[in-house]
């Protein structure tokens, strides 16, 4: 453990003493918004002829950093899944027409993935119907957020 992770831990188990009935209740609120929110996502995603995680994994390529490259590597970080399960899932999005494979041009080695005409389709649909439910949530999200800010501030 680095001196920064036993500050972190010590620091963790001083406020975790000072946690109320309150605290408790805006954490599950969260969770519960979370979990709202992802099950509308799967019900989209299902809906639009795609898995969950197919979806997941087309968002991740279409909103990559600009300073990163769209890889199979890229894909499972940012799904946090195993290599190889990004390499199945990967053959899965080809499999169906939704995502090509296409040789790097400044490294042969490397493999970039492109999303096709009908991934790019699906994804637009599906962002739309997901930015009006983020649109819809704001509110309770922004009084969860305030409200830990709030017990935050009156610590410190």
């Amino acid at each position: 453990m680095t001196e920064d992770q036993a500050g972190q831990a010590a620091a963790a188990a001083g406020s975790a003493a000072e946690l109320g009935a309150r605290d408790y209740r805006l954490l599950s609120e969260f969770r519960y918004l979370i979990r709202c929110f992802l099950e509308f996502s799967e019900t989209a995603a299902v809906r639009a002829g795609l898995t969950a995680r197919q979806h997941q994994a087309l968002l991740a390529i279409k909103g990559i950093r600009e300073d990163a490259a769209p890889t199979i590597g890229y894909l499972a970080e940012r799904l946090r899944i195993q290599h190889h399960s990004a390499v199945e899932l990967v053959d899965r999005l080809v499999e169906a027409g939704l995502v090509v494979r296409v040789p790097d041009p400044g490294d042969r080695r490397r493999v970039r993935l492109e999303l096709t005409v009908l991934a790019e389709r699906h994804l637009t649909e599906l962002s739309a119907s997901h930015l009006a439910e983020l649109k819809r949530m704001r509110p309770a999200l922004l009084e969860i957020l305030d409200q830990a800010e709030a017990k935050t501030m009156a610590k410190g």
